[in-house]
């Protein structure tokens, strides 16, 4: 398991630097990913499009209202229709798909939720570090950055992130 740790960083130096010892302390590149209100420099990874925004969180909730709606509509069409049983998953299956499918596609233009109160501090300038650490290593990773970084900000921690991104 991982843990999901956001810092704060005043500036893009100080955000090269923690980005250096990160991958010095053999934390992968493809687990530090940074978010700014500013443009970054190409070398420095960038919050993909999934965590930037809510489509993930939107298409859970669109699946669910459809499976819902789909299976009030299958349900009905045997009632009024008298076709076969087969119909209510068949509508299911179809509310799922067409509620995740449009419901993400709303949700692409929202901000990620979860972030949420990290806006304020990004709208000021600063640069967010989101960084996922085998769970045995968080308190070694806080130390170093304690020590090394004392103009970082911890933003948080969020335990059980899946090993597989």
């Amino acid at each position: 398991m991982r843990h999901r740790l956001y810092y704060f960083l005043p500036d893009i130096d100080s955000a090269r630097r923690s980005f250096d010892d990160m991958l010095l302390s053999r934390i992968e590149q493809r687990h530090i990913r940074f978010i700014s209100s500013t443009p970054l420099p190409p070398d420095m990874p960038e919050a993909g499009f999934f965590l930037k925004t809510d489509v993930l969180h939107g298409a859970a909730a669109g699946m669910i209202v459809g499976a819902i709606l789909g299976m009030v509509f299958g349900a009905l069409l045997i009632v009024y229709y008298e076709l076969g049983q087969a119909t209510v998953l068949v509508t299911t299956l179809m509310g799922i798909l067409f509620g995740g499918w449009a419901s993400s596609m709303v949700a692409a233009a929202v901000p990620n939720s979860q972030l949420k109160e990290f806006y304020p501090d990004l709208e000021k300038g600063r640069i967010l570090m989101i960084v996922d650490v085998p769970a045995r290593r968080v308190q070694e990773i806080e130390k170093m950055l304690a020590a090394r970084h004392p103009e970082l900000k911890f933003g948080g921690e969020e335990p059980h992130m899946p090993v597989f991104p």
